[in-house]
C-alpha cells in the first residue's frame, strides 16, 4: 500500500500529471522518470519508443512501484498493450483512452480535434479510440512538432508558442472542431496559448486530469491506496540539473534533486541500437 507510484515520460510533460497525481492523491508518493536523454519521442520510430517505454517500465517496478503511469501519448499509443501483457497484475494507466473518453462525452457528436507529436498522429491512437468509444465521430488530428522543443526550452509563454498554437489551431477550427484534446502531456504547459488562439471557440480537454481519476479508481478497486504519505523522488536520463530547475518551476514546487538514471547501466533496452541519445 504505501509503495509508489511510477510515472515517466520523455521529459518535462508528464509532470503535468504528476501535479494532477498530487493533488488527486496526496497520500500516495511518485517515483517519476524523465527519459530526456531522447526527448523530444514525437519524431522517432515507433518501434524505438515501444523499446524506451518497456525499459522505463521495469526500471520503475524494479523500484517498487505498484502503478504505473505512462505519462506520454507515444508510450501509451504504442507500448502500453505490451507492459500490461509483461506485468498482468500490476495497474498500468496510459493517456489515451482518459483524454478520449472525456472528449467523446463533451463533443456531442461534433468533430474531435487532437494536438499531438507527428508520431502520435502517425499511430492513430486517438481517432482509434474515440472510433471504439463512438462510432460515428469525426477526429481531426495536428501534428505539433515545434510545441515540445518550446516546453523543453521553457518559452512555454512566449509570442513564439502563441504563434505556434495558432498555426496549428486554425485547421481544427476551421474544420469546426469544438473540442480539443491536449494529445500530448507538455502541451498543458502551453494551455494558455492554445486558449487565447483558440478564442473561446472549443473545449481544451487535459488527459491528466482524467488519468488521476482514473488511477484513484485503480488503486480503490485493489485496495492499494496509502494511507500516508512519503518523498517524491525523480530520476532524468540526461541533464538532471536543468530538469530539477525547470521541473520545479513547471511542478509548482521544488524539486530538490534528480538521480541520474543512464540507459546501459541502470536500465536498459530492448532494442540496443535505441540507446543512441538524439544529436
Amino acid at each position: 500500500m504505501r509503495s509508489p507510484i511510477g510515472v515517466f515520460d520523455s521529459g518535462l510533460g508528464g509532470l503535468t500529471v504528476v501535479a494532477q497525481l498530487m493533488q488527486a492523491l496526496p497520500n500516495e508518493r511518485v517515483i517519476y522518470f524523465a527519459d530526456n536523454a531522447h526527448v523530444p519521442y514525437g519524431e522517432r520510430p515507433l518501434d524505438e519508443i515501444r523499446s524506451f517505454a518497456l525499459g522505463i517500465t521495469d526500471f520503475l517496478v524494479g523500484k517498487g512501484a505498484k502503478a504505473v503511469v505512462m505519462a506520454c501519448n507515444m508510450s501509451s499509443a504504442v507500448a502500453l498493450d505490451a507492459a500490461r501483457a509483461k506485468y498482468p497484475d500490476l495497474p498500468i494507466l496510459g493517456t489515451i483512452e482518459p483524454g478520449s473518453k472525456a472528449a467523446v462525452a463533451v463533443a456531442d457528436g461534433a468533430p474531435i480535434g487532437v494536438l499531438a507529436t507527428t508520431g502520435t498522429v502517425k499511430s492513430g491512437a486517438y481517432a482509434r479510440t474515440c472510433g471504439e468509444l463512438d462510432p460515428s465521430c469525426v477526429v481531426i488530428q495536428q501534428a505539433c512538432p515545434r510545441f515540445v522543443p518550446l516546453v523543453e526550452e521553457g518559452r512555454a509563454d512566449s509570442e513564439e508558442a502563441e504563434a505556434a498554437a495558432r498555426d496549428y489551431l486554425a485547421p481544427l477550427l476551421a474544420a469546426g472542431c469544438t473540442t480539443i484534446i491536449l494529445g500530448c502531456t507538455h502541451y498543458p504547459f502551453l494551455r494558455k496559448a492554445i486558449e487565447i488562439a483558440a478564442g473561446g471557440g472549443a473545449v481544451v480537454i487535459d488527459p491528466a486530469e482524467e488519468i488521476a481519476i482514473a488511477l484513484q479508481n485503480a488503486l480503490k478497486e485493489r485496495g492499494i491506496e496509502s494511507d500516508s504519505g512519503g518523498e517524491h523522488v525523480f530520476y532524468a536520463s540526461g541533464d538532471t540539473e536543468s530538469f530539477a530547475t525547470l521541473g520545479s518551476a513547471f511542478l509548482g514546487r521544488p524539486i530538490k534533486r534528480a538521480y541520474k538514471a543512464e540507459w546501459g547501466v541502470d536500465l536498459y533496452s530492448t532494442n540496443t541500437s535505441a540507446l543512441n541519445t538524439k544529436s
